[in-house]
């Protein structure tokens, strides 16, 4: 893994979610009563070791963050007290104001059929 030495990926999911991803201690708790974790790519305690070493590119191309419903049960049980959800959203952020599009809105097939509750939702979590 490639490591960032000035640390600007971390300082700004820091600074957008107001947590210390350093105080992670890896448990697993978060991933282990994760109702979602079985769509994800990477655990999200890994994710939270990427974000230290810095490897943004790296963190872009999982899905984690996407699968992340943010129903505050990772950071409910929590045994550092870290508000993950907070993180994961710090993250989507990040990608979002880059304006990096993780989805094609003319690749959807029937959309006209689709809720445009679910519509509206997945365009504004998953394009820039």
């Amino acid at each position: 893994m490639k490591v960032n030495p000035d640390h600007t990926f971390l300082e700004k999911v820091e600074e957008l979610s107001g947590q210390s991803v350093n105080a992670c201690i890896r448990c697993g708790t978060c991933s282990a009563g994760c109702p979602f974790v079985k769509d994800m790519d990477v655990l999200p305690e890994r994710i939270f070791k990427k974000i230290v070493l810095g490897d943004k590119e790296e963190i872009l191309k999982k899905n984690t963050m996407w699968i992340c419903a943010a129903c505050f049960t990772c950071s409910v049980r929590c045994p550092r007290d870290i508000d993950i959800a907070k993180i994961m959203e710090a993250v989507r952020q990040i990608v979002l104001r880059d304006n990096i599009d993780m989805i094609d809105i003319a690749k959807i097939e029937n959309i006209e059929n689709l809720p445009q509750l679910a519509v509206v939702g997945c365009l504004r979590k998953e394009t820039g």
